[in-house]
């Protein structure tokens, strides 16, 4: 365990403090605001991953601790990169992380509503963007799509106020004309046009006159700040491109600077949670708000430092190149760092909650996070909420001589031994049990504390066994071992307390199930991937072992995706949720190919397809978690 791991689960059980809510309980003594509001922003061109679970917990944990809400807002303002596919997967991943903790808090915004006008109570016109609960008919999470009209407004006031224009530079001389960290920047030779040319000239813009990159709009502010965020920033640019919402409505697009201020305005944020390098941004979230001069008060920007755990890539862009490349299955791929792909492996959103609101919130930007960390808090976690199953990965057949073929003796198994009052299933002792290939050994080392030859053990749940006899085949391979079961040795029996140094696990041979079980690894074999050359070259090619042929016992075939269990002594699983869905889609395939069917030989058929199909047996597929217990 490691050194602060105690001190990150005290914490996260307590309400969190830091300076960010410090500044929040400030403002709420101080009635600055009706209610604090708070915000997610993803950007919709990739999954969340560990990293987002940082900003999602500090967002939704202020409005949780206030009373307040936390708007889920897409800033979707680079119709290159972004698509409908990624907005469905973050606000699943939301609801996920947040669900029983914070889903009171999540808020959206009525279908289709755009930003309300309305006059204030000093008599001048302001807009607001209406909110509803996320659970209300017909809602939709906010989007900065859905402001491109007030924008474009708002743009079109900084521009008469002189405080926007037009530029022709390219690309490349626009970067050019900056300057550097230690030299001013030039100014654009039109940055002098007039108002009413830059008006002109903005509307043509918006109305497709000019190919990609001709022309941007441009803050006027200070070309020799030493803030280069502050050196006439960029506000639109032209890119035709059809956006995944609004289609081929709009040929320019605001840049994130610009949209993500005045859509905080827009929805009545007050607090706005950033990660630290939005520090020498925040000049320019604060410039665009007081040059327009906006009735409300204004939300403000809050920075703090990202969650990086080693041996980890936190990068969507790193991501996907994983995605692209083929070294990983998919975004969902339970060897990921994305949201998807850990509750696909079985962490719990109670986990990875308390462990990264363990892990604090600060202005140290102190590195990398130990991943031991991550994975203690896991364990402990499914220690307490695992049922305990049996499951033999790589079967050896144990006879138990002294049984008769048929005969089954019922065993009481423990569920949930962490409970206050723990309750019990029957498993079934037969003739014939698999055992673990490699808890026999026909020479065992010292110490070896399983079954050897003539030794005893006890078989969990069940009484103690003597191996009698080892049966090879003609090449001299291990075929089955031949034990007797000493059955006074159960619970309740005469010698239930007769002592041996191993116990081991076991399943019914004729009652277990089988299954595909999947060992998931870490990733990669360095603790920080992204400082290499190529990430891709220390992949660990050991982070995914796939064991065909596992016997589980035959409670497991009602296992449900998102339900740990722990295989006893072997570790943390849990039904992966892909295949279970493959296999639901099967058994619909099935059904409806039978609600079509018309004639009565095409209902024949059907019959008969849908029988196959709900009969076939889909092999049961199960993910690891995490091992009982860090063996590195």
């Amino acid at each position: 365990m490691p050194d602060n791991a105690a001190v990150t689960a005290a914490a996260a059980s307590a309400t969190p403090t830091d300076f960010i809510r410090d500044i929040v309980a400030t403002h709420v003594a101080e009635g600055r605001y009706p209610q604090i509001v708070t915000r997610f922003p993803p950007e919709p061109n990739g999954y969340l991953h560990l990293g987002h679970a940082r900003a999602i917990c500090l967002s939704f944990g202020v409005a949780r601790e206030q009373g307040g809400r936390c708007h889920l807002r897409f800033d979707d303002t680079n119709p290159a990169k972004e698509d409908s596919h990624y907005v469905e997967a973050i606000t699943r991943d939301i609801r996920w992380l947040i669900s029983g903790w914070a889903d009171a808090q999540l808020t959206f915004k009525p279908r289709g509503a755009q930003p309300e006008t309305r006059t204030g109570d000093d008599g001048r016109s302001d807009r607001l963007v209406p909110h509803c609960p996320a659970d209300s008919p017909d809602a939709e999470p906010y989007a900065a799509s859905d402001y491109f009209e007030a924008l474009y407004d708002y743009a079109v006031e900084l521009i008469r106020r002189g405080k926007a224009y037009v530029c022709d530079l390219s690309p490349e001389d626009t970067e050019r004309y900056r300057g550097t960290p230690t030299q001013p920047g030039q100014n654009s030779p039109w940055r002098e046009r007039s108002v009413a040319e830059n008006l002109d000239l903005f509307a043509r813009m918006r109305a497709g006159e000019f190919p990609d990159g001709a022309r941007t709009l441009r803050a006027k502010i200070d070309m020799a700040s030493p803030n280069l965020w502050l050196r006439d920033p960029l506000l639109y640019r032209i890119r035709h491109i059809a956006h995944h919402r609004t289609g081929d409505q709009w040929c320019i697009y605001p840049l994130y600077d610009y949209a993500h201020c005045l859509s905080d305005y827009l929805e009545g944020i007050t607090h706005s949670f950033c990660s630290l390098e939005f520090v020498v941004h925040r000049p320019l979230y604060d410039w665009v708000l007081d040059s327009l001069e906006l009735p409300r008060p204004r939300p403000h920007q809050y920075e703090f430092a990202k969650l990086i755990p080693s041996y980890t890539i936190m990068s969507k862009r790193n991501l996907l190149r994983l995605v692209q490349e083929r070294a990983v299955e998919g975004w969902d791929d339970p060897r990921m760092p994305t949201l998807a792909g850990l509750r696909r492996r079985g962490v719990p959103a109670q986990a990875l909650r308390r462990f990264v609101i363990g892990t604090g919130i600060t202005t140290h930007d102190g590195g990398l996070t130990d991943i031991a960390l991550f994975e203690h808090t896991l364990r402990d976690e499914l220690n307490k909420s695992a049922l305990r199953r049996l499951a033999v990965l790589r079967p050896l057949k144990l006879v138990l001589t002294n049984l008769a073929e048929g005969e089954a003796i019922p065993c009481a198994a423990t569920n949930d031994p962490q409970s206050s009052e723990p309750t019990t299933r029957i498993v079934n002792l037969t003739r014939e049990v698999f055992i673990e290939r490699d808890d026999f050994a026909e020479v065992p080392p010292p110490k070896f504390h399983r079954l050897k030859p003539g030794g005893e053990v006890r078989l969990k749940y069940a009484c103690i066994i003597q191996l009698d006899e080892i049966v090879k085949d003609a090449a001299g391979n291990l075929v089955e071992l031949r034990a007797t079961a000493q059955l006074d040795t159960r619970a309740g029996q005469p010698n239930s307390n007769k002592k041996v140094k191993g116990t081991i696990h076991w399943v019914s041979a004729s009652e277990s199930i089988e299954a595909q079980v999947r060992l998931y690894d870490r990733l990669f074999t360095v603790p920080e991937p992204a400082a290499e050359d190529d990430f891709l070259k220390v992949l660990n090619p050991h982070s995914l072992e796939i064991v065909n042929g596992a016997r589980l016992e035959p409670s497991l075939a009602a296992a449900r995706p998102g339900e740990p269990v722990q295989f006893e002594r072997l570790g943390y699983f849990v039904l992966d949720a892909q295949a279970d869905a493959n296999a639901l889609a099967s058994t619909r395939e099935g059904e409806a190919t039978l609600a079509s069917a018309s004639s009565p030989s095409a209902q024949n058929a059907a019959e008969k397809l849908k029988a196959q199909v709900t009969t076939r047996p889909v092999p049961l597929i199960f993910n690891r978690t995490i091992t009982l217990r860090d063996n590195r």
